[in-house]
Order: structure tokens, then C-alpha cells, then sequence
């Protein structure tokens, strides 16, 4: 029997039949969806240096905004919501989510100090975390096994269009609006907060049209067909209490004396430690809401967080909790993947800034060449890189990982010349180059953790490998970035660069994956069944 002949969960049931219209309409949808998504994310990047001149605020905080403050909320909220995602209505779910976020973009706009767009960007985290649990169950119950990654390839096109598609809009605005209004316009806003309220608005239109696609059946394209939630909510609440410090001592009271005597402990310690790194790196921001602004005490709640998750889904669902945390192939694929992101948000993210500092161009042209260069190198990337990803596992279960492995070490040297040339033209060019690289493990690196589960865990499988893209990748790498350019008088060269030190460990993860996810891949629903999972 050949290696890809014993992944059965997989590949069972789907043969080479067409891919219905409707489903690529509907991925459609999803990709303007991820599309809007990153826009009202990464937009932070082209209004940077004015937030920091408007604000008060050095690059530390930044990355902290950009990263942590919306990481944070955006990964904890995704795990209740990734659980909603797996038991209700997911078309319902990403509506609700789009105009969450979207009207908390918009108010964006109206902050006027450095706490109060904390707490307008938390928001934003809060309702985005709606949207890849949905979108990933949804878009695999759309499309078979032999295409998954592909067409998940192609949502995520939409982080790199959204991306690029921002800074463009950002740079126009905050020209437009700034020429117009020098002085402030009205309500005495100024370019970046107007650019805030242009991106945010159009969500509300979107949400609409998302709330008209169909719902399918969950697990029906794979022959694993999961019945209707009668009480879609009551895990969604079980979740909450999971995650939400105080409730988190009453769920683990609930499972006995030991379980709470191990939960406060690790709260304390987890504060413990998020206070001496504060102290030690001096990295508090020092604003007026130090529990929602310090970036080392809200990571390490963060933390605390998952690991109350983590504790009360192995008692509650332990199928679930053994074909994810409890899988080395599951945890090593998306902490592998964690590290690509590290680096790869941290280069998006400062790149605007950077280029704005260094080069002598407007913010127009800057968003223009930087916008549309990455949005282009994005696409491609994880178009291709999904393609690759699925003519591998063809051949090969670890056909995609290799892809992941690609997607990690080939940027390195691009980004190593981008972040230290004195032509703006070959920052460009560069620009393309690291983000299409570094976009291509991501079809491969989602597609491969949506193979390891059955069809009722895609949602938190997916809320799990988002914990990963987030509290490892994003709420640290772009951060980083920025304490270190901090303590080197804003050189942002620097910053991004020393983000590279995580390229080893990164390495030695997804070389385990590679070994390990094959004979996990082929025995999910014999790992569930020993689980306890019903036949």
C-alpha cells in the first residue's frame, strides 16, 4: 500500500467529481471577506509614524497595538468562537463577526489618546476572531480533500490583497485628507483617523451579503456527516468561562481541588513572570490603563488563558483535545508555522514605517509601490504555494510540510538585503520577493491541521492553529521588531532583522512535523475512536 493510500479521513468517498459553482462563488465571498478583514488590520502599518507623532507613543507601543493588544484578544475570543463555529450556524457567525469589527475599525477613527485606540483595536481583534473558524469549516465542507488546500490557498490570498490593498488607501487618504484639512478637518480629525473610518464602514455594506450564502452540510463531502447542535450556545458559554480570568477559577473548581490548586498557580506564576520581564526590559508603554496596555502582563493572561482552555477541553472533549494538543504532529505543524509567521508579520507590518523613514516618499506613492508590490508577491505566494502543497501531497503525505520548510528559510536572505539597501527601488522588488515567499507555507501549513482532525473539530483545530499565527507569530514578532528599534534610537533595520533568531527553532519544528504528521494523518479516526469519540 502506497503512503497516501492509508490517509483515509482524507481522501475517502470524494473521487475526481466537479466542484459544484456555488462553491467557488462562495469562496469568492470569503476571500472580499479576509480581504476586508486585513485591511481594517494592516491599515496600522501606513499610519504608524503619524499615530507615533500624534500620539506620543515609540515603536514598542506600535508593535504592541499592532500585535498584542489585537493578538491577545483576537486568539482567546477565537477559541470560544472557534468552539460556536463547530456547533451553530457559521454563515450566521462570520456576519455577526464582519460587523463587529468593522463598526470598532470605524470608531478607531475617533481615539484620541493612545488608551482609548487600544481599546478600539481589542475590539477589532474580538470581532476578526470570528472569521477563520468559520471560513475554514465552511470552505472544507465546500470543497474536497484533493483541493482543500488550494481553495484555502485562496481565501488566505485575501490577508495579502487586504494587506496590500490598505496601504494604499491608507496613503491616499491621509494625503487627500491632510492637504484638504491642514489644520485638522471635521470633528478635528486628523488623516489617519479619517483613514480608520473610510476602511471600517464598508464592512457594515459586506456583512449583508455574507448573511445570504448558504450553510452546508458539515462533514457531508468527506461521508462524515455531523448532526445539528440542538444547544449550538452552551458550548460556546462552557468555552468562555474557559478562557475569561475570574471564571477560569470557578471551571477549574468544577473539576476539583488539584485542578484549581494547579490553575491559580500557574496564574500566578504566568503574572509573575509578566511582571519581571515589564521590569527587567522596562517595556510598559506607561499609559493610564496599564492592565490593557502592558505588553508583557496582557501576554502572559494570554497564556494563562490557553492553558485554562486547553485543561478543561481534555476533560470535556478529550477526542478533540487528543487529536490536538494532545498530537505532537498537530502542535509541532502550527507552532512550525508560528515561527514563518513571527517573521513574516513583523516584516509586513514595519515595512511602511520603515520605508517612510528612510526613503523621501509620500505616503501616496509609498502605499501605492509597498501596497500593490506586497499585495502581488502575497497572492502569488500562497496561490502557488497551495498548488505546490497539493501536487506534493500527491506524492507524499509530508508533501506540504516541505512547502511550510520553504516558506520559513527561503525569505531569509531577501529580507536580510531589504532591510538594509538604500534603493527604494530594490526595497520594492525585495518586498515582493519576501512576501510571496513567506506567504507560500500558509495554504499548506492550514490545509495540513484541518487533515489531522474530523470534520466537528475543523473549528477549533482552527482556533488552535491560530493560537499559534497569533500568541507566537503576531502578539510577539512585530513587537520585538519594535522594542528593539526602540532601544536603538528607531532603527527599524535592526528591529525587523533581529526577528530572524527564531529561524532554528522554527527549522527543528517542521522538520519534526515532517516525520511525524504522515502516520498521524492516517490514523485520525482510530486515534479519535481510542479517545472515546462515537463511531
Amino acid at each position: 500500500m502506497s503512503e497516501n493510500a492509508a490517509a483515509q479521513p482524507e481522501t475517502a468517498g470524494q473521487g475526481d467529481a466537479p466542484v459544484p459553482a456555488y462553491s467557488w462563488y462562495a469562496l469568492s465571498v470569503m476571500v472580499l471577506v479576509y480581504v476586508l478583514n486585513f485591511i481594517d488590520r494592516q491599515i496600522l502599518s501606513i499610519l504608524a509614524n503619524d499615530i507615533k507623532a500624534d500620539l506620543g507613543v515609540d515603536d514598542a507601543y506600535l508593535g504592541f497595538l499592532y500585535g498584542t493588544a489585537f493578538a491577545i484578544f483576537y486568539a482567546l475570543f477565537g477559541i470560544p468562537l472557534g468552539r460556536l463555529a463547530d456547533s451553530w450556524k457559521r454563515v450566521r457567525l462570520m456576519t455577526l463577526g464582519l460587523t463587529i469589527w468593522s463598526a470598532m475599525t470605524a470608531l478607531s477613527g475617533f481615539a484620541r489618546d493612545a488608551g482609548q485606540l487600544t481599546v478600539a483595536r481589542i475590539g477589532v481583534g474580538v470581532g476578526e476572531a470570528t472569521a477563520s473558524p468559520s471560513a475554514y469549516s465552511l470552505i472544507s465542507d465546500w470543497f474536497p480533500a484533493r483541493l482543500r488546500a488550494t481553495a484555502l490557498a485562496i481565501y488566505s490570498s485575501g490577508l495579502y490583497i487586504g494587506g496590500g490593498v490598505s496601504l494604499a488607501i491608507g496613503g491616499m487618504v491621509v494625503d487627500n485628507w491632510n492637504s484638504a484639512f491642514p489644520d485638522g478637518g471635521p470633528l478635528g480629525l486628523a488623516g489617519w483617523q479619517a483613514a480608520f473610518i473610510a476602511v471600517g464602514l464598508p464592512g457594515l455594506l459586506l456583512a449583508v451579503w455574507v448573511f445570504s450564502l448558504k450553510e452546508p452540510i458539515r462533514g457531508a463531502i468527506d461521508g462524515i456527516e455531523s448532526p445539528e447542535d440542538p444547544h449550538p450556545f452552551r458550548g460556546f458559554v462552557r468555552e468562555l468561562y474557559t478562557v475569561i480570568p475570574p471564571f477560569t477559577f470557578i471551571g477549574a473548581a468544577g473539576r476539583g481541588i488539584v485542578p484549581l490548586a494547579l490553575n491559580v498557580a500557574v496564574f500566578l506564576g504566568a503574572l509573575l513572570v509578566g511582571y519581571t520581564l515589564t521590569e527587567v526590559l522596562q517595556s510598559g508603554p506607561g499609559l493610564i490603563v496599564p492592565a490593557i496596555t502592558d505588553q508583557w502582563l496582557l501576554l502572559a493572561i494570554g497564556y494563562y488563558a490557553v492553558f485554562c482552555w486547553a485543561s478543561a477541553l481534555r476533560v470535556r472533549d478529550y477526542p478533540t483535545f487528543a487529536l490536538t494538543w494532545g498530537s505532537p504532529a498537530f502542535l509541532c505543524t502550527i507552532l512550525g508555522y508560528g515561527s514563518v509567521a513571527f517573521m513574516a508579520y513583523s516584516a509586513s507590518y514595519w515595512g511602511a514605517p520603515y520605508a517612510e523613514r528612510v526613503f523621501d516618499v509620500s505616503k501616496g506613492e509609498l502605499g501605492f509601490w509597498l501596497g500593490g508590490g506586497g499585495a502581488v508577491g502575497g497572492f502569488l505566494g500562497v496561490i502557488l504555494g497551495g498548488r505546490m502543497a497539493d501536487a506534493l501531497f500527491e506524492r507524499v503525505q509530508s508533501g506540504r510540510l516541505w512547502v511550510v520548510l520553504f516558506g520559513l528559510l527561503s525569505p531569509i536572505p531577501f529580507a536580510v538585503v531589504q532591510y538594509t539597501t538604500d534603493s527604494f527601488a530594490l526595497f520594492i522588488v525585495l518586498n515582493v520577493i519576501v512576501g510571496g515567499l513567506a506567504a507560500s507555507a500558509l495554504g499548506a501549513a492550514a490545509a495540513t491541521s484541518q487533515a489531522l482532525v474530523l470534520p466537528r473539530m475543523r473549528g477549533t483545530a482552527t482556533a488552535t492553529f491560530f493560537l499559534a499565527t497569533t500568541l507566537v507569530g503576531l502578539a510577539l514578532g512585530p513587537y520585538m521588531a519594535g522594542y528593539v528599534s526602540a532601544q536603538n534610537d528607531g532603527n527599524l533595520s535592526i528591529g525587523v532583522l533581529s526577528t530572524l533568531w527564531i529561524t532554528p527553532i522554527g527549522l527543528g519544528l517542521i522538520i519534526a512535523a515532517i516525520k511525524l504528521v504522515p502516520v498521524a494523518n492516517a490514523s485520525v479516526v482510530e486515534r479519535a475512536r481510542n479517545a472515546g469519540e462515537p463511531a
